[in-house]
């Protein structure tokens, strides 16, 4: 079988079928799975006035260390800078 063969005339061919979409959820490209997302499980949380993520998860996880882990999960909306949230912002607060 060579690679120009699809030009020659073998009869009536059908085409291929298109590949299944993957289900919502599963695994992404790499096999990581992405059905337990961190970012989409858990709390919500609107900023108020004077608040830090630290001051966050010392709040909702009893400590302020796991700042780390409300920022990654909404890192999209704060932006580089973990010391520039906004009153008013809906952070979500992944389960631990």
């Amino acid at each position: 079988m060579g690679l120009f063969d699809f030009l020659s005339d073998k009869g009536e061919q059908k085409p291929a079928e298109p590949a299944a979409k993957p289900a919502a959820g599963g695994t992404d490209f790499f096999g990581n799975n992405n059905a337990a997302n961190p970012a989409t499980t858990g709390e919500s949380y609107t900023v108020v006035s004077g608040d830090s993520l630290s001051k966050i998860a010392k709040h909702h996880y009893g400590d302020a260390a796991k700042w780390h882990q409300i920022y990654e999960a909404n890192k999209a909306l704060i932006g580089n800078n973990p010391d520039h949230i906004e009153v008013g912002q809906v952070l979500t607060l992944p389960s631990l």
